[in-house]
């Protein structure tokens, strides 16, 4: 080698892991025809938030938020056109997130509100103080 890295075959560049992070590494269950929603999740004080980045879209009609099993699931539709003197150009796509909810979280209760772009979704966890207890070992 003259001083040059060589990039193994079949190895990602550094491109390559980047789109990963956006999309999903490869393999990683995905819906067709859907993208991801880039998130920021906090548990503090017995409450959960999911603040999520939803530029351009009308939150009364495009966004969908559903729980199930614990699981909060985020679905955003964005049809945006923009016309100019000579062309015109779509942004289109479907949007979806899911992530698990932290044990105890009540996502009956959950509320959601949307500012400036960002979708934040709050959902109450009480604080369950688990306790432990000693499993004594019969002898056989």
């Amino acid at each position: 080698m003259s001083g040059m890295i060589e990039r193994l075959p079949g190895w990602p560049t550094l491109p390559d892991l980047f789109g990963w992070m956006e999309s999903g590494f490869p393999g990683a269950h995905t819906v067709p025809g859907t993208h991801g929603i880039r998130v920021e999740e906090l548990l503090t004080d017995g409450t959960y938030v999911l603040r999520a980045e939803l530029l351009g879209i009308d939150p009364s009609k495009d966004v969908e938020i559903t729980v199930t099993e614990g699981v909060l699931t985020l679905r955003a539709e964005r049809g945006e056109k923009t016309t100019e003197k000579y062309r015109t150009e779509f942004h289109y796509g479907t949007f979806v997130r899911a992530v698990r909810l932290p044990a105890g979280a009540q996502g009956d209760e959950a509320t959601a509100e949307y500012k400036d772009g960002v979708l934040a979704v709050t959902v109450p966890v009480p604080q369950v103080k688990e306790g432990s207890r000693t499993i004594p070992v019969r002898h056989v």
